[in-house]
């Protein structure tokens, strides 16, 4: 895509400008919305939005522009005015903030959200409208097969920390996209009312493809072109703490890879290690041995990790009762067969055979006139039953808590939900 000319920028502003008389009531239906977060781009919001129009123009298209303003003091609202869009103050600050309050303001069927830096170029409109028409919830635009323009992305940016993310986010919850943090895309307003976005911050891309994946969505992409932006400052991106916000975000919604495989991990490599070292000492070579030292790790491996399985437990059934996570069908299956007697009969079955272990090893001890303890290695293994099932009785009542407090009891889930 060649850059147009000023001549043709003349074109579209003057397009732009008949659209802007031409853009349909506020009683008439909007067909398409475009959605545009501005804090200071007085540069560059003007262009945007001439192009919005231009599009609308030349294709027809009933639609509006909304530049969702998050407290701009260089001119950038009164430019915005003056081309024609509705500008909408967003008091709270950041990136999502103002793009939730921009689309909630539209009345479009279908909202196409891009950045007022001119790096999208918005008369990609009608591609991303003709995929909506298609039968699509959600088009998302890919940078990295529309192109990358010299200058328009850094080079840790675009070779590690958008593919990075992108790949964590396919692995995580297998949304299949190829550009997950592309600012320019497209979604129907009935998909984006379902999918109930609460980021504030630049994770707002992030826990957009999440909810959209999760709510069912029939996801898309088109190629478009990432231009060098037009600001004429700094970005409001910083690198690094924008993608740790992404990163730690997408984990928190994933309590499977934050909790429960590294718990399990821990747990059986501990387990591994009590097992093989509970008959005696264990000769890696002539110098070193393995002993009851290793052992005793074991046992904390062990019961750390079933630490972080309950806690892993705890946020599965918080996300579903939060409805952070509405994709939990065989969660929802679980809950509605596994009770808190199941929790604690294996709780309780655990407790016993470690109290039992223990206290045989007690009674022989009593029986030496409490001399010197040569059966530590029992004690250890005896003792780590008895801890994990301290640990799975109480998670257990900890987990019917949690459905109490949302007015139903775990094993009633499945029957609320059907209803």
């Amino acid at each position: 895509m060649a850059i147009p000319s000023k001549s043709k920028s003349d074109a579209s502003r003057k397009a732009g400008a008949s659209a802007v008389m031409e853009r349909a009531p506020a009683t008439e239906l909007v067909e398409i919305s475009v959605v545009i977060p501005c804090l200071n781009e007085a540069n560059s919001v003007g262009t945007c939005i001439d192009k919005a129009y231009s599009a609308f123009a030349v294709h027809h298209l009933a639609g509006e522009v909304i530049v969702a303003d998050n407290g701009s003091t260089d001119g950038s609202i009164e430019i915005a005015t003056a081309r024609g869009a509705r500008v909408v103050r967003v008091e709270l600050q950041g990136y999502g903030a103002a793009l939730r309050e921009g689309i909630r303001a539209a009345r479009g069927q279908f909202i196409i959200m891009g950045d007022a830096d001119d790096s999208y170029d918005f008369a990609d409109i009608p591609q991303f409208l003709n995929k909506w028409r298609e039968g699509y919830d959600v088009v998302m635009g890919n940078r990295f097969r529309g192109g990358i323009r010299p200058g328009a992305m850094r080079w840790h940016h675009r070779y590690i920390g958008n593919p990075g993310l992108t790949a964590l986010l396919n692995l995580f919850f297998r949304t299949g996209i190829g550009d997950s943090h592309c600012g320019m895309r497209g979604f129907s307003r009935a998909v984006f009312d379902r999918m109930d976005v609460r980021s504030t911050g630049m994770e707002f891309a992030s826990e957009f493809v999440i909810k959209a994946k999760q709510a069912g969505a029939r996801m898309s992409e088109v190629p478009v072109t990432l231009w060098p932006d037009k600001r004429g400052r700094p970005p409001h991106l910083r690198s690094f703490r924008d993608g740790w916000r992404h990163l730690r975000f997408m984990l928190l919604y994933a309590p499977n890879w934050l909790f429960l495989m590294p718990g399990a991990l821990l747990s059986l490599f501990g387990l591994a290690l009590v097992f093989w070292l509970l008959p005696g000492p264990r000769h890696l070579t002539d110098k070193i041995v393995v002993d009851l030292h290793t052992m005793i790790f074991g046992v904390i491996f062990t019961l750390t990790g079933v630490q972080i399985i309950s806690v892993g437990f705890f946020a599965k059934v918080f996300s579903y009762l939060e409805r952070f996570d509405r994709s939990g069908v065989s969660l929802r299956r679980w809950l509605s067969r596994v009770k808190l007697e199941h929790g604690l009969l294996l709780g309780a079955a655990l407790f016993l055979a470690g109290f039992a272990g223990s206290a045989r090893v007690l009674w022989r001890w009593a029986e030496s006139g409490f001399g010197p303890l040569n059966e530590v290695r029992e004690v250890l293994f005896w003792s780590m039953w008895l801890f994990l099932g301290v640990q799975v009785i109480f998670s257990s009542f900890f987990l019917s808590m949690m459905g109490i407090s949302r007015g139903t009891f775990i094993g009633d889930y499945e029957h609320r939900h059907e209803r």
